[in-house]
């Protein structure tokens, strides 16, 4: 048997959710006091308010001046739908997947859109497809930030300036982790609830003016749902880019992402942000180096996350099966212990352990995690000594 001191400091903030993710240091909810409940989101203020979040965002991740901000239903998922069925069809696509949500995205491409020029591009978790076999003369459909497998594309150096496809990238765990190179990206979504902390309801999508003029130029062969039209009769429907929503927000989820842009700017704007993210993933790095049975799911340092950190379970002694259950066992001894919420692996990933560590959280929080990690790591091997031994 193994067996590790039980640790005295807790983390002050036991929220390492990929997702929602935890709130903005110091929050609390007074700071939706101000918010316009029993108000319609398209009186005067209520536009007001919404349209202040497009501001506010295009200021916060320098988004250029001629690229277009709408608040769209149904989170990044909604956002990446939006995109993929309003844009898709017009040219051949190449979807690449790494992880289950770009995975999700290829299938609606081939079994919901039925899209017949079509390809997708696979890597196993841990790993990227390789970028260089992607042709930009077709439409290019990725993640980001791999938010469950905890890999990420390095840069944007890939994306060619001339392409003559559209790039969609779902960036809902890379947006205030990465300064994203908007000139590459021509449709870019996320969602309040990951970097920012906020409030699961609406997503965000950021068109270039070639999306734009996609969208004006193209009909797809489908019929479109409400929630995914951007444009009537040929043309952009610009309510939607200040602050005219397509359905009814929540006016308190709006309050929050306002209270979130408001500190990210407070803390020092993008760069901050950016820092927060790098110096947490540096943390956790230093951790797994010091600590021989823990390891990155992504072996390539370049291609991991800053933000969804996936770790995999090294012991030889146990196989993959007793790792994943040493893993799981881990993540509910510090949820019953109130250490840390919701840090098991993404449930369609290999089993081990997935921390947050965006902008909102602090390192210190993670430096306090780190010891309860070994002593639930010991203590989950303890359990299985002494399982085993009762068995013989």
């Amino acid at each position: 048997m193994t067996t590790h001191q039980r640790p005295n400091v807790r983390p002050n903030n036991p929220c390492f959710s990929s997702g929602p993710c935890a709130k903005r240091p110091g929050w609390s909810p007074e700071a939706l006091a101000s918010a316009l409940i029993g108000r319609s989101h398209r009186s005067k203020p209520g536009k007001a308010r919404l349209k202040e979040v497009i501001d506010r965002t295009r200021a916060l991740l320098r988004v250029p001046a001629d690229y277009r901000i709408g608040i769209v239903p149904a989170s990044d998922t909604g956002a990446v739908e939006m995109a993929m069925w309003s844009l898709l069809g017009a040219r051949g696509t190449d979807i690449l997947a790494w992880e289950s949500f770009g995975e999700g995205w290829a299938s609606d491409a081939l079994k919901q859109l039925k899209l017949k020029e079509a390809r997708v591009l696979k890597a196993d978790y841990g790993a990227l497809p390789d970028l260089g076999t992607v042709d930009f003369s077709r439409d290019v459909v990725f993640t980001w930030n791999g938010t469950t497998s905890g890999v990420a594309v390095p840069n944007g150096d890939w994306i060619p300036a001339d392409r003559q496809g559209l790039t969609i990238c779902d960036a809902t765990s890379a947006v205030l982790a990465w300064e994203l190179p908007w000139d590459k990206l021509d449709v870019t979504t996320y969602s309040w609830q990951k970097v920012m902390g906020g409030e699961g309801q609406h997503g965000m999508i950021v068109l270039s003016p070639r999306a734009a003029e996609r969208l004006e130029s193209y009909t797809p062969a489908w019929p479109l749902p409400k929630i995914f039209r951007m444009t009537k009769g040929g043309k952009l429907i610009e309510g939607i880019f200040s602050g005219e929503t397509i359905n009814t927000p929540s006016m308190l989820a709006v309050e929050d992402a306002l209270d979130a842009l408001k500190w990210a700017e407070a803390a020092g704007g993008l760069d901050a942000m950016v820092g927060r993210a790098k110096a947490n993933a540096g943390a956790i790095a230093d951790w797994v180096a010091r600590t021989d049975w823990i390891d990155f799911l992504a072996a390539d340092a370049a291609i991991r996350s800053r933000t969804s950190v996936c770790l995999k379970l090294v012991n030889p002694e146990l196989d993959d099966a007793a790792q994943g259950a040493v893993a799981k066992r881990i993540a509910a001894l510090l949820d019953a212990e109130a250490v840390a919420f919701d840090i098991a692996a993404y449930r369609d990933a290999p089993a081990g352990l997935r921390i947050w560590a965006g902008a909102t959280v602090e390192t210190a929080d993670l430096e306090a995690l780190f010891p309860w990690l070994e002593w639930a790591y010991a203590a989950a091997l303890d359990e299985r000594a002494k399982s085993a031994t009762t068995a013989a």
